[in-house]
Order: structure tokens, then C-alpha cells, then sequence
């Protein structure tokens, strides 16, 4: 499933398109995604003008001079493709990419300055609603989540408070996102492991000194993934529409066997199921 730095790349392709955009006509090609679509989709948001392209955790927001958000989430095959004048443009490239099929076409936006933008979803694991502006805060996907990894808000004191006498292992409550909203699986094992943690570790048993570090670990790491992903915006869109696809380059993410990176090290990445997923990790230098 796209992680944070994947969906902040989508928001950032598709910002210019549809930013400040009035969107002159909407398609539903099927009535519903993982969810039924709202009552009114394409009624509510022909001819309403998208004032900016916000991203809250793993979902873009998209506010309406109407009064109402488009608030959309990628599931785990959800992709946009953008057709405008200069080319077809695919925001977002990720490590395992599925490549859009017209049968697979569930949604479309069409603007006033002539930009298609498609939405493109395999399983239908992804979704799209309509929420009043004033109540996205309060409604049950936001209400209780954590703050954004990138923003002030999160700091050390935030990992003090929630890891304070807990028993379950780091890995565990970083992926709660009443914790911090918006980490998955992949970057917290990157983050740990540059950081030396143990993912199994009892969270209350690290010590505070650690965690200062930790979180500007999860900063930089989630930071230098979006640097990837915006610095191949400029350049995928090449003269025939081809995108230029990147993978992110992963220290023990899906590398069980490898030598460890860390200088020194000679551990080897392992892997083991926590919580139903995998987790990737030095059992040598994460301590």
C-alpha cells in the first residue's frame, strides 16, 4: 500500500492540475470503489472549483468552493494518471507499480483548462466521499488521529507520552495512528533501523534519550523518500507521455539475507511477522 511519501508525491502531480481548478465534468464509471461513491458524486462536483490539494496522513484533500472536501484515499492499487496538453503525466512512482487499464478507469475529472485526470484502481481497496468542510476534523477517519510526522507537531515529547509504560515493541505503536498519523510498515522499519531500535523491544523499556533521535530519523527518512518522488516529477513526463519510474532504495526493507548497511555492522537483515506483517530489521545493531 502506498506509504506517506508516495501519496505526498501523488498531491504534489496532481497540485498543478488541479489546485485553484474548476472542473467542467465528472465521470463515474462504476457507482462505487471499496465504498458506495456519495449520494450526488458527479451532481456535487461538476462546476465546483477545488481551492487547494491538501494531504492528511495517507489522504488527499481536496476542499470545494461549495463547502464541501473530496477526500480520496489510493487503497493499494489506486493510481491518477493526468492528460493535459503537454502530456500524460502518472504523479507517484512506487516500488511494486501496476500499470492503469482502461477497464480499471473508475473515476474522471475533467477541468476548464483542458486537464483529464483519471482514476485508476485494480482491486477497488481505494475510496473517494464528500465531507462538509467544517466537520473533516471531526469525522471518525480524522478525529483521532495523531500529528503529521513532517510537522511540528511531532516531536520528542510525542513519542515520550505514547511509549511511556507500554509493553508492545516501537514498531507496533509507531503504526498507530493515534500515535502519528500517516507512518506504514515500510518507512517505520527504515526509521528503527536507522535509528538501532529494536522493533520488538518493550516501548517503555527505551530509553527518553533515544527517542529525541528517533524522531528526527522518522523526519529525515520520510523527507528524503518525498525528495525522491518530487525530483522525479520533473522529469517523468517525457516527449511520447512515458513516465520514468523509480524505486525507492530501502536499507532493510524486503532485503532478508542481506549484509546489513550500517557501517561496521556484519549483521544480516531478518525478517519476522509482527502484527500480521512483515517486519525487516538488524537483529545485530537494533537494540
Amino acid at each position: 500500500m502506498p506509504e506517506l511519501p508516495e501519496v505526498e508525491t501523488v498531491r504534489r502531480g496532481l497540485e498543478p492540475v488541479l489546485s485553484g481548478a474548476r472542473l467542467s465534468r465528472v465521470r463515474a464509471n462504476r457507482p462505487d470503489l471499496r465504498f458506495p461513491l456519495p449520494e450526488g458524486f458527479v451532481q456535487r462536483l461538476t462546476g465546483a472549483k477545488i481551492l487547494r490539494l491538501d494531504r492528511r496522513a495517507k489522504y488527499l484533500l481536496a476542499p470545494l468552493d461549495r463547502g464541501d472536501t473530496l477526500v480520496m484515499h489510493l487503497g493499494m492499487t489506486g493510481r491518477f494518471e493526468i492528460a493535459a496538453p503537454e502530456g500524460t503525466i502518472r504523479p507517484g512512482a512506487f516500488a511494486r507499480e501496476v500499470k492503469p487499464d482502461d477497464k480499471h478507469a473508475h473515476v474522471v475529472f475533467e477541468t476548464e483548462a483542458g486537464a483529464v485526470v483519471t482514476y485508476h484502481d485494480p482491486r477497488r481497496f481505494g475510496f473517494m466521499d464528500l465531507i462538509a468542510t467544517d466537520r473533516v476534523d471531526r469525522h471518525p477517519w480524522f478525529a483521532t488521529m495523531g500529528p503529521e510526522p513532517l510537522g511540528e507537531g511531532f516531536n520528542p515529547q510525542t513519542l515520550i507520552k505514547a511509549f511511556a509504560g507500554r509493553k508492545q515493541g516501537p514498531k507496533t505503536l509507531l503504526l498507530d495512528q493515534k500515535t502519528v498519523a500517516g507512518l506504514g510498515n515500510i518507512y517505520v522499519c527504515e526509521a528503527l533501523h536507522r535509528a538501532g531500535i529494536s522493533p520488538f523491544k518493550p516501548s517503555g523499556m527505551i530509553a527518553g534519550k533515544r527517542l529525541g533521535p528517533l524522531t528526527t530519523i522518522i523526519k529525515e527518512v520520510l523527507a528524503e523518500a518525498v525528495e525522491v518522488g518530487g525530483s522525479t516529477l520533473k522529469d517523468f513526463a517525457a516527449a511520447d507521455g512515458a513516465l520514468g519510474y523509480f524505486q525507492h532504495r530501502f536499507r532493510v526493507y524486503d532485503r532478508e539475507g542481506e549484509p546489513c548497511p550500517t557501517s561496521g555492522c556484519g549483521g544480516v537483515i531478518a525478517r519476522e511477522v509482527q502484527a500480521g506483517r512483515s517486519t525487516f530489521f538488524c537483529p545485530v545493531c537494533q537494540v
